[in-house]
């Protein structure tokens, strides 16, 4: 039973995260440029290491063609292949604002009713 509400807690999770991951990644981009594994790890170190890469990625590539990154390559410290790092564009920014209002207007809300519901007992009044 406990694995079966694991696994429920984990898809919710799951699904939270899909709407707001990209406000995730312009909030840790907008601290600095990053290149792809970097997100996965702040994420992970913030809590939230049910994000792969193969979740990240893609979300990069679309946020790139919709203009709120760019993308430049820069040289490995370690001496390997070149790293694609991101940066915010100005409507990178706008809409990391955007998205952080819409977050707070939502989550406010939310976390007062769950904070403040009583369970119910399940019984019914005649």
């Amino acid at each position: 039973m406990t694995k079966e509400l694991s696994t429920t807690g984990d898809q919710r999770r799951s699904q939270l995260l899909r709407g707001v991951l990209d406000l995730c990644l312009l909030s840790l981009i907008a601290e600095r440029p990053r290149y792809g594994f970097e997100f996965a790890e702040a994420l992970a170190a913030g809590g939230l290491e049910l994000v792969s890469d193969g979740s990240i990625y893609p979300l990069l590539a679309r946020m790139e063609r919709a203009g709120l990154v760019s993308s430049y390559r820069a040289p490995s410290p370690t001496g390997g292949a070149p790293r694609k790092y991101y940066r915010l564009t100005g409507a990178g920014q706008a809409e990391l604002g955007r998205g952080r209002a819409d977050w707070h207007a939502f989550a406010g809300p939310v976390g007062r009713i769950l904070t403040t519901s009583t369970p119910s007992t399940g019984e019914t009044t005649p």
